[in-house]
């Protein structure tokens, strides 16, 4: 009997090195998708494939042998061999298969709990396999599922609010500084990787125009371009302090470049208005006084690694409520996948006592000739009832034998004495 299973390996089981060899773009991706599946063991497949996992979700009769053909092809691509392979592959069937699933899409099994880009790549994955035609009815069920998971996670708890990068724990302060960051500019001093990082998710935030002080100047002209930023000389940040409102600082200078003195002198042509600089060079860049002056804001990076580090605790406790529901939306699907097993059966019930019905009243009118509307929806109604009534019993417990394991026999037993497997072989 066809199970659905998920087999793969991810940052929790190999190596940088081994996923970024397995990693393919989406051409090869499709390539691989349609040879696995015209092998004819795997009627439903799908392969999700990032930077930190890479994963074959489908439904077959012997997974062990789906997970080997898929690896098999997913290694040759890379000149790699499938026994190098199998000590870092995990297989999960069934409710398990289920639950990794639910866990991934909803960012629960990421190297960064609640990073959002994952449901996203589990999308991208579930339309190429959509287009590639080797998604059927349980991969479907399931990874709709799964979106809907991922995204009562993302509404009913607070997993991915909290900023657990520096770059954008800056932004979180800033915004708790400052309220809306709409129209905030920013002044970008050194051209760290980091501190360019922070400059993009304030601008994603709304924050606007941006300034790049380097001292080479060819590259605050490159990072000025990656920014859509203007590029200003080096001496002049300082007379700048007088209008920006964001400062980020990233020089690798081996004192602090941003003096006391300097910032002071500015703050009578800001006329109250808020500063908040973000330090993040080692050593710093902003010298300690310079926090003491009104209204000046200043966080270097062990600051900022500490809101990072409180907003991890923060994650981990939603994730407790993230992993509680996704535990019950494991169970309703799991509810429901059995259910399926006999509802063709009660629905071919159903179907033979509506039959039954119909004949009977229509028995009942013909002796009734002059049957008013009233009698006729009456008898209708009262039949009706009686088919419910008979239904309910055998429906109740055709779901209830399912779900314990035992729908076969029950489903087997109501189809002999109803006649309904003869009923379909008259057909």
């Amino acid at each position: 009997m066809a199970e659905l299973f998920v087999a793969g390996l991810s940052h929790k089981t190999a190596p940088i090195a081994v996923r970024e060899q397995l990693a393919v773009e989406e051409d090869k991706l499709r390539e691989i998708l349609l040879n696995v599946h015209a092998a004819g063991i795997l009627p439903e497949v799908m392969i999700l494939s990032t930077c930190n996992r890479v994963e074959v979700y489908g439904v077959a009769d012997v997974p062990g042998e789906a997970r080997a053909l898929a690896f098999r092809h997913l290694a040759q691509q890379r000149g790699l061999d499938l026994p190098s392979l199998e000590p870092m592959l995990y297989t999960k069937s069934g409710t398990d298969a289920v639950h990794h699933c639910f866990r991934v899409a909803a960012s629960l099994d990421s190297m960064i709990l609640g990073e959002p880009q994952i449901l996203g790549q589990v999308k991208e994955a579930f339309a190429l396999a959509q287009s590639c035609q080797t998604v059927g009815p349980l991969l479907h069920r399931l990874l709709t599922q799964a979106f809907a998971v991922a995204k009562k996670v993302r509404t009913e708890t607070e997993l991915a609010r909290h900023a657990v990068s520096v770059a954008y724990a800056a932004v979180e302060l800033a915004r708790k500084i400052f309220g809306s960051l709409d129209g905030k500019s920013i002044l970008l001093i050194g051209a760290g990787k980091m501190g360019e990082l922070a400059a993009r998710h304030l601008v994603d935030q709304g924050a606007f125009p941006i300034f790049v002080a380097n001292r080479t100047w060819s590259r605050a002209q490159e990072m000025a371009r990656a920014l859509a930023a203007t590029a200003i000389p080096f001496e002049e940040w300082v007379e700048s302090l007088a209008t920006v409102d964001i400062v980020i600082t990233s020089t690798g200078a081996s004192e602090p470049i941003v003096r006391t003195v300097d910032v002071q002198r500015c703050l009578h042509a800001r006329r109250l208005r808020p500063l908040f600089f973000i330090d993040i060079g080692v050593p710093r860049d902003v010298e300690p006084a310079v926090n003491e002056l009104e209204p000046v804001f200043c966080y270097d990076i062990d600051d900022l690694r500490q809101v990072v580090e409180s907003n991890i605790r923060e994650r981990q406790r939603e994730a407790q409520k993230a992993e509680a529901l996704v535990e019950r939306e494991v169970l309703r699907f799991s509810a429901r996948a059995q259910d399926v097993e006999v509802v063709p059966t009660i629905v071919s019930l159903r179907e033979r006592l509506e039959a039954i019905r119909r004949g009977e009243v229509e028995k009942a009118l013909a002796g009734l000739p002059n049957a008013d509307p009233q009698t006729r929806r009456a008898l209708e109604a009262m039949s009706q009832s009686i088919v419910n009534k008979i239904l309910h019993t055998p429906t109740v417990k055709l779901r209830e034998s399912s779900r314990s394991g035992h729908g076969r026999g029950w489903t087997e037993m109501v189809q002999e004495l109803f006649g309904l497997g003869r009923e379909r072989d008259e057909k």
